[in-house]
């Protein structure tokens, strides 16, 4: 789990670089608008709003983008109507993926998908067979030198966290989804400053990978998480950081 949220965090600063390029905007926005038309337009009812709408700051997205995705979710401009879909496959070395799609075509999507898949040796696998492998979690990032870690930790089990682990310079709280966005907003008001934060899949197993085969895993990856359809791809390698970092750059 450690390995993963490294790259969960690493993952999260290169999308905050490469937000000017245009395509990060286009997938926020796509993702509020399916947020606001499963659960209304108000962040504080709808938690998955909210989290999109915290990652649109992060990343200076315009205000009036922002209004205008969740106008249009509420039927009053025309757009185009996208569906939630999860595929999952394998890739080189058994490295298990599952990939977060938002499209308004699920015939050409999938096309698409299972040619990333199979150009990078990988393969499209059956609905259900590789996502039992991963759980949903909450993960918070504090900057070491930004707490005092006594109070940190002695709050962050009184807030009943499932795990709070020391990596590198950050201290990493995982939290079951539901309870995320409370203790978020618990550790604020309590002084806590918090570097970064989200909620993802974490797999339950990861598999160590090296050299050559860490790069063939790292090429699908990006090609998938590339694809305009793609909102979010999970995956239970554990390849070293320097090695991830570098292929980022």
């Amino acid at each position: 789990m450690a390995g993963h949220s490294k790259w969960a965090q690493i993952k999260h600063k290169k999308a905050l670089k490469d937000a000017r390029k245009g395509k990060l905007f286009s997938k926020i926005i796509r993702e509020i608008t399916v947020a606001v038309k499963i659960g209304g337009s108000d962040p504080e009812s709808n938690p998955r709003l909210r989290l999109v709408l915290e990652k649109a700051k992060e990343v200076n997205l315009p205000k009036d983008n922002i209004e205008r995705a969740i106008k249009r979710a509420l039927g009053n401009e025309e757009g185009t109507n996208y569906e939630e879909v999860i595929y999952e496959g394998y890739g080189p070395e058994g490295i298990a993926f599952v990939v977060k799609v938002l499209t308004d075509n699920k015939n050409r999507t999938v096309n698409e998908i299972r040619h990333i898949f199979s150009k990078y040796g990988g393969n499209l696998a059956t609905s259900g067979s590789v996502l039992w492998q991963f759980s949903e979690k909450g993960i918070i990032y504090v900057n070491k030198d930004k707490v005092d870690e006594e109070k940190l930790f002695e709050l962050a089990l009184s807030l009943n966290v499932d795990d709070i682990k020391e990596e590198e310079d950050s201290f990493v709280i995982y939290t079951n989804p539901k309870d995320f966005h409370n203790i978020k907003e618990v550790l604020i008001q309590n002084g806590i400053e918090i570097d970064s934060s989200l909620i993802t899949l974490i797999p339950n197993n990861t598999i160590k990978i090296e050299g050559e085969s860490a790069k063939r895993v790292l090429k699908l990856y990006n090609a998938l998480d590339e694809h305009d359809d793609v909102q979010e791809v999970y995956a239970n390698f554990d390849i070293e950081k320097d090695i991830l970092e570098s292929f980022n750059e």
